[in-house]
């Protein structure tokens, strides 16, 4: 999707980006501590799962964090919305436009 990213979405993006991302690794951690809990598995496969795990939520953060131009800004803003990573109030900061467009991507 081509669209220009208003000055204003563009600024609300990079003051939600970090505050999204430590809650991304958040769940993440909290991923790892249940694999890492589970007794009935053995220390090596815990171990193989949370490599595993890591290397997958690693390709996640990557599409949604990494790299953040104004020509990828939307489709970033879209996967951290996808992952539930924003609250409705944080929402609010981006234009009418920018989050009709998210509501239309995430029906």
């Amino acid at each position: 999707m081509t669209r220009d990213f208003p000055e204003s979405d563009w600024k609300a993006l990079k003051g939600l980006r970090p505050i999204a991302l430590d809650r991304y690794c958040k769940q993440v951690l909290r991923e790892i501590e249940q694999v890492a809990a589970d007794a009935s598995k053995t220390a090596h496969q815990r171990y193989l799962e949370i490599f595993t795990l890591i290397d997958k939520r690693n390709e996640t953060m990557s599409v949604a964090f990494d790299d953040v131009r104004r020509s990828t800004a939307f489709l970033k803003l879209a996967n951290i919305s996808a992952r539930g990573l924003l609250t409705d109030e944080e929402k609010m900061r981006f234009t009418a436009e920018t989050r009709g467009l998210l509501q239309l991507l995430s029906s």
